[in-house]
């Protein structure tokens, strides 16, 4: 029997295509070519190194289980989230990284898009928000994670 000339059914061929449709779509149903990973993560805020985050409202976060280029955490009214500070709208680059601009916007140096830091609603070029992860603080610790 060769299995090119068998007859594959309509529910066979669309069960392989799930996988291949979500490998191509981020958490809103958008392409994108973003890497999806896990991000787990914490933070001392007495720290030197993250004291910004309680005298500026932000600060960038690298390393072991904060993704490829890291995270920017933000102090908002009700509690911290954390962005990932690769830009949203192109893939990957050495100029995709998300910057914060005078600590009220996001920016991407290689297009010029921009977001508001506090909601990371685009503003300029963008057409959508950076992912986001919940940042969850207990005692002095902010744990980010998704």
């Amino acid at each position: 029997m060769n299995i090119f000339k068998m007859k594959l059914s309509p529910f066979f061929l669309l069960m392989l295509m799930i996988p291949i449709a979500n490998a191509c779509s981020d958490d809103d149903g958008q392409k994108s070519c973003n890497p999806v990973y896990n991000v787990s993560a914490s933070i001392n805020i007495n720290l030197p190194l993250y004291s910004q985050l309680e005298t500026r409202g932000w600060t960038y976060v690298d390393g072991a289980g904060t993704g490829t280029k890291g995270v920017i955490v933000v102090k908002v009214i009700n509690g911290y989230k954390a962005y990932d500070r690769n830009a949203p709208h192109i893939c990957p680059g050495p100029d995709t990284r998300l910057e914060v601009v005078d600590d009220i916007k996001l920016y991407c140096p290689q297009d010029g898009a921009e977001w508001i830091l506090l909601t990371g609603e685009p503003l300029t070029i963008a057409d959508r928000a950076p992912r986001t992860y919940s940042a969850v603080r207990n005692g002095d610790i902010i744990n980010i994670f998704n």
